[in-house]
């Protein structure tokens, strides 16, 4: 059952950047958000940008408080002791503010290395991927033998400074994938909803999970990975999340598109569009209506009461806000959107303008 929308809902907030601007923009924005109090800063673990290893790890020395891992690292692609070996790293560079959120990876992504995602096994790849992490980090060696995965008595000195480093799933379609991240992790990064009804439909299952697994659901990290863009222009703000709509909406399983109240068949001109190559036909032919549905834009009041009346009384503890920005929309459409705020200014209001009415 969701909470009562009367309820006191505590909610911390992340940026979740694509990091592909210059180093040094990167590196400022992820300090300015650990000193506006962000709970985490996460990045896409994708060769299509710029590695978050290396980033993460000049950013541990310029931060304090903030958290900082992949969201997600793919384990299709990315061997799980590999990650473990990463992330345990990062915790001592942190001293002890890492975190991994994992899944099988972009379909986009293992396309262009000609893997076909559905011959992989995914939910099942992940759930043993997660088991081996866990020993490994728990214990600094493991033997396993397993479907996907083999050791004997491989080690490691890369010891984290947690004593228990979180490990979360990142899931989209659901249900058994929402149910997994309930039961065997320490949460779920949902991305690209935003209605009541998908995440009602996903803290279910993931409360289902933990239930099974003698967990309190409450004590997980449930998380909204959400396009976002904000500004003082609403219109503005909104037109930037349109040119970036599309491009994510394409991974969208058709189940989750009409949770989100999109019927498939609107979206697969977009869709098309995109896959081919043409981002502004793309960009032309989402609809407002659509952009309005499938992400969070607008002044900082407008973003505020769509997380307050749709997302926070599910259930969902943690916003993860995917900063859309005339950068970020330039770099991926071509198109220059010069009103549009940049990354600062938005985490800015985010902080001073959304984050107080859920502290």
């Amino acid at each position: 059952m969701p909470f009562p929308v009367s309820k006191v809902l505590l909610v911390k907030f992340s940026y979740a950047m694509l990091p592909d601007y210059p180093v040094a923009e990167s590196l400022e924005s992820i300090r300015l958000a650990d000193d506006l109090g962000f709970h985490a800063c996460y990045a896409a673990d994708e060769t299509w940008h710029k590695d978050l290893w290396l980033l993460f790890a000049a950013a541990a020395g310029r931060t304090e408080r903030i958290r900082l891992g992949p969201s997600v690292s793919p384990v299709t692609l990315r061997e799980p002791t590999l990650i473990a070996q990463a992330l345990a790293t990062l915790d001592e560079l942190t001293g002890g503010r890492a975190e991994g959120v994992l899944s099988s990876g972009n379909f986009g992504l293992l396309a262009q290395y000609r893997i076909d995602w559905a011959r992989t096994k995914p939910l099942s790849r992940v759930k043993e991927a997660l088991q081996v992490m866990r020993t490994f980090l728990d214990e600094g060696a493991i033997t396993h033998e397993g479907e996907f995965f083999s050791y004997d008595g491989l080690f490691t000195f890369a010891r984290p400074v947690q004593e228990r480093m979180p490990l979360k799933l990142g899931a989209m379609r659901g249900p058994k994938s929402f149910e997994a991240a309930g039961e065997l992790s320490d949460g779920c990064h949902h991305a690209l909803s935003y209605t009541r009804e998908a995440y009602e439909y996903a803290v279910r299952h993931i409360r289902a999970g933990a239930e099974r697994a003698g967990k309190d659901w409450r004590s997980l990290d449930i998380g909204a990975w959400v396009v976002f863009a904000t500004g003082p222009d609403s219109a503005v703000a909104k037109e930037a999340a349109r040119s970036m709509v599309g491009i994510y909406a394409s991974s969208m399983p058709e189940e989750q598109l009409l949770r989100n109240g999109v019927d498939p068949a609107e979206l697969k001109p977009v869709i098309e569009a995109i896959a081919a190559g043409d981002l502004a036909r793309g960009i032309e032919l989402t609809s407002p209506q659509v952009a309005e549905r499938l992400s969070i834009a607008g002044t900082p009041e407008e973003c505020l009461d769509k997380i307050q009346r749709d997302i926070a009384p599910t259930g969902v503890n943690h916003m993860i806000c995917a900063i859309t920005d005339r950068t970020m929309v330039k770099a991926f459409t071509g198109r220059d959107l010069t009103d549009a705020a940049d990354v600062n200014t938005q985490l800015r209001l985010i902080s001073e303008r959304i984050m107080p009415a859920f502290a």
